[in-house]
Parts: C-alpha cells; structure tokens; sequence
C-alpha cells in the first residue's frame, strides 16, 4: 500500500511563515520525525520525500506550484505511483477553526480553498483525506472594526500566541498519524478532535 501526504502552502522564503503554509509545516515535521528529506521533483511540480511505516511507502509532497494551483503538483504524483485518492491525505490550513484546531475528514465541501478545489479537479474526486489545521478567520480579530481581507490576512505570520497554539495542533495531527496510516480512521479521528 501506498499513501501520499500533501502539505499546501506557498513556495519562496517570503511565504514560510505565513498562515496559509501550515501545511508545509506540517510535512516538514513529518519528514524530520521518519528521517527523511525532501528533494526537488520536476516531474511531479514539488519537492517530494518518501519515506517507509510498517510495510508501507509513504510519500511526502510540497507542490511548488502555489496554493491555486496544487492538483498539477498531487495529480502527477498521484498517475506515477498509481495512488488512489482514498490514499492521499492533503494537510492544509482552515480558516473557520481556530488555531490550535485539527480536524481530520474524507471528502466533504472545498469550503472556498482554492488549492482543494484544484486537487479535487485533478484527482476528478472529492474523496481524498484532509487534515484540517485551524488558523482562525480574520473576522475574529480585535481591531478598529474594519474587517482584513482574507487573502491579507493568510498571507501574514500568525501572531506568537496563534502560532504556539497551530504548532501545538500540528503536534497533535501527527501523534495520530500512525493510526491514520494503518487504517484506523476512526480511532485517529476521535483521538485528534479530542484533543481540541
């Protein structure tokens, strides 16, 4: 069996620390953790790692393509190792939940995320996985009342406490990962939106 895990996020050191590259973050802990690196991937649009659980191969991927455009990046990853949508699991920022918020789903709505629409258009599927790692919506935010577009909004560093609280949700997603990748969905979701 084989799993692709897909961090979204934006490329370029000007986006590392924004919001909507919790993804990123996300597999970048994963990949530290099994000891693997990524490597640029021309063919696939990214930068890929793999790595092995239990008897399974497990790919990591970070599209280099922009958030909009994802699904070139899973879709071309997806063809060459012939993994099923039921087998990918795309990690990626959520803005109705509140940081420190994860919450693991197959299939569903794209909720407005322009990257989910683009992989769901590639992979001719909703029903692939998704973690979903809160960093709360600018409409929550205390201020002089005008509201921050969203586009400006995810595009900025998460303030220190958000970021203590995403880091603390990326931790959480990944202590049920061992769960998730041996089939237990179940158990990995109740013990992930336990958590928050």
């Amino acid at each position: 069996m084989t799993k692709l895990i897909v961090g979204l996020g934006n490329p370029g050191d000007e986006h590392e620390e924004d919001r909507h590259n919790a993804g990123f973050w996300f597999v970048d802990a994963l990949a530290k953790q099994l000891g693997t690196r990524f490597e640029t991937e021309k063919r696939f649009s990214g930068k890929a790692a793999k790595a092995k659980s239990a008897a399974e191969d497990i790919f990591l991927l970070k599209p280099s393509t922009y958030m909009n455009l994802s699904g070139q990046a899973v879709g071309a990853m997806c063809r060459f190792h012939k993994i099923l949508p039921k087998d990918v699991l795309v990690v990626q920022d959520e803005l109705d939940l509140k940081p420190g918020t994860a919450r693991l789903k197959l299939g569903g709505c794209t909720g407005g995320h322009n990257g989910l629409k683009d992989i769901q258009a590639h992979l001719g599927t909703p029903d692939y996985w998704r973690l979903r790692l809160g960093i709360g919506h600018p409409r929550d935010l205390a201020g002089d009342g005008r509201p921050m577009d969203v586009a400006d909004y995810v595009l900025r560093r998460p303030l220190q406490e958000e970021q203590k609280r995403i880091d603390q949700s990326i931790e959480n997603g990944l202590q049920i990962l061992s769960l998730f990748l041996k089939g237990d969905t179940q158990t990995a979701m109740l013990e992930l939106h336990s958590k928050n």
